[in-house]
């Protein structure tokens, strides 16, 4: 469920608030359909156990939006979790990674690393991808910002990797260490349904089950 930046309401502790942006000059301006947005929601209704809202953007190839979407995401909507989508190439027009580090605390190279790794298992071309991972930090609130793909396809693969013939994982998607960085900030406990992504926790950070 979508909601906008006034009636954000945490309505459990373990909710996880996770904004979408989807950032295109062609969407943006109503040329064509945006796609990037239902492809996240869809993923994230499929990957999710526990309780979450989505709050969204769709904003055009332009830092300043970009950066004040995410600032607004962050520090006035308190998401835990950003998922962008578009504007990571290496065209002129292509700004979401400045547009993210100019907004970060702290960088987390290791998201965009895989990220490619994963990409690269199709496409030679995925070494052209810029995507970057950050942390925001505000004095009581903390979020992990992610730059993904802009082809539905390409986000799925990324966020939950590739598994073999068996159904094993054989190449580990982002998603699996996003719960556990987002415990590491301070976020809710965000859980995942197995067959789509399995979270790692060590097993210090586990939750015991209820009784």
């Amino acid at each position: 469920m979508s909601v906008s930046a006034q009636s954000v309401v945490r309505r459990h502790p373990d909710e996880l608030v996770v904004g979408l942006v989807s950032i295109s000059d062609r969407a943006s301006s109503g040329v064509y359909q945006d796609q990037g947005l239902p492809a996240l929601r869809e993923w994230l209704g499929t990957a999710l156990a526990s309780p979450w809202q989505a709050v969204e953007r769709l904003v055009p190839d332009e830092a300043p939006s970009i950066s004040a979407a995410l600032v607004e995401l962050v520090d006035a909507c308190r998401c835990d979790l950003v998922l962008t989508t578009g504007g990571t190439g290496p065209a002129r027009r292509d700004v979401t990674p400045e547009a993210t580090l100019a907004v970060a605390t702290k960088e987390m190279p290791g998201f965009g690393e895989q990220m490619r790794q994963v990409s690269l298992k199709f496409v030679p071309t995925a070494i052209l991808s810029r995507q970057v991972a950050v942390i925001r930090e505000t004095a009581d609130h903390a979020a992990l910002i992610i730059n993904l793909p802009g082809q539905p396809k390409a986000i799925r693969e990324t966020l939950e990797g590739l598994r073999d013939e068996a159904g094993a994982v054989s190449v580990a998607g982002v998603f699996a260490a996003v719960p556990y960085c987002i415990d590491l900030i301070g976020g809710p406990y965000a859980e995942t349904h197995e067959a789509v992504v399995k979270a790692f926790r060590p097993k210090s950070a586990l939750r015991k089950p209820a009784a």
